[in-house]
């Protein structure tokens, strides 16, 4: 059986620990990185076969890895593994050149087959995500620009996406792997942003504009 060379890109240090545990034999995991400037560093050294690439992270998240690596010719191909499952984050990283998406719930023998079945060119999507990607590409016409939306980082919209789901600060805190103080200040900058005044408000925002 082929070994598949594989390179961890995800910014949580545990997360990229418990992948590699959970991977089946023939996935050999060459290096790991946290964040963009890192992440192009090893590809460019380490040449693996699959990049398993987190969404959202430190210096311009997975999209920023995939114009710097893609632009310069390389053939690596990229399997986006996220906690997110918001249409506008698969379609990002789909455009920007990943072979396939799944989410963080996905099992280790799940992800063993999905990376298997990238490294030998098949697109490998979570089964609710599929839908976003032939929406989006089967539309001729480009989404319409939402400066308020624009004005927020990844993970900030990953904050107001949980909050609208009526997520508390702790479980928002989990999910993301990040601090509840940092779910706090996130919080806080969309507020200041969108010039609202607390989560009820922010939850018929995202809601008026189907990010839940």
């Amino acid at each position: 059986m082929k070994t598949v060379r594989v390179l961890i890109v995800d910014d949580h240090r545990l997360f990229r620990s418990g992948v590699r545990a959970e991977l089946g034999p023939s996935i050999q995991v060459v290096g790991e990185a946290g964040d963009v400037d890192s992440a192009v560093k090893a590809i460019d050294e380490l040449r693996p076969d699959v990049v398993l690439l987190d969404v959202h992270m430190p210096g311009g998240g997975g999209q920023e890895v995939l114009r710097r690596v893609l632009g310069s010719g390389s053939s690596v191909r990229f399997l986006a593994l996220s906690v997110s499952d918001a249409a506008e984050d698969v379609i990002g990283v789909i455009r920007g050149g990943a072979r396939g998406y799944v989410t963080k719930t996905i099992s280790g023998a799940e992800l063993t087959d999905a990376i298997i079945r990238v490294s030998e060119g098949d697109a490998v999507f979570s089964p609710r995500l599929a839908g976003f990607v032939l929406d989006a590409f089967a539309s001729t016409e480009a989404p319409p620009i939402d400066p308020e939306l624009d004005s927020l980082t990844q993970r900030e919209r990953e904050v107001l996406r949980l909050i609208a789901r009526g997520y508390a600060y702790k479980e928002i805190a989990k999910e993301l792997f990040i601090s509840v103080k940092t779910v706090e200040t996130h919080v806080s900058s969309v507020l200041r942003k969108l010039q609202l005044s607390n989560r009820h408000e922010l939850s018929r925002w995202a809601t008026a504009r189907r990010l839940v």
